[in-house]
């Protein structure tokens, strides 16, 4: 009978042999082969390459205006208003009566009050305070309260309940009293 240096447990556990599973981890780690199945009789060796997620470059952006510097006045914004007058009747825009010119700050639907069952927050004629509200522009279901920045009277309403508006449309113009 002839004698061998293994140990016959490890012989019948270990049936694809420790050192070529380390050859084969080895040349999995040198190609692009990710995962790979191996079976001998009943014994089955499953071998799976966890993926290392690339790393996505960090977008760059750049300023749309110069910042001020500290001391200075601030910039004006650049944005301009997209809204331009619709035409009267016979062509040329309708005119606007002199005074202060409340201007929609962004875009939405003007509501004139803050439910239909309520009266409107301001008519023509009625005399406002700096700071009261005129009126709501309804922005991604959010309800943004329009005050006015002076005092004086609603000279005209620009715009009618539920119409939507644009960014710097006029929505009604305050005269001084």
């Amino acid at each position: 009978m002839s004698e061998s240096n293994a140990d016959p447990t490890e012989t019948s556990v270990d049936l694809f042999g420790l050192d070529a599973v380390r050859e084969l981890l080895r040349l999995i780690d040198r190609s692009d082969i990710t995962e790979i199945l191996i079976e001998r009789g009943d014994a089955r060796l499953h071998v799976k390459r966890g993926v290392t997620p690339t790393p996505q470059p960090l977008p760059v952006y750049t300023p749309l205006a110069p910042i001020a510097p500290v001391g200075h006045a601030p910039m004006q914004p650049s944005v301009q208003p997209m809204f331009e007058p619709e035409p009267g009747p016979n062509g040329p825009p309708v005119e606007m009566p002199a005074g202060h010119t409340i201007l929609a700050p962004m875009v939405g639907t003007f509501y004139a009050s803050p439910s239909p069952k309520d009266p409107a927050f301001v008519e023509e004629g009625d005399e406002i305070h700096a700071g009261d509200s005129v009126g709501i522009v309804e922005a991604m279901k959010m309800m943004n309260e329009i005050e006015s920045d002076v005092s004086g009277r609603v000279a005209r309403i620009l715009v009618k309940n539920g119409q939507p508006v644009e960014y710097g449309q006029p929505l009604m113009v305050i005269e001084p009293i």
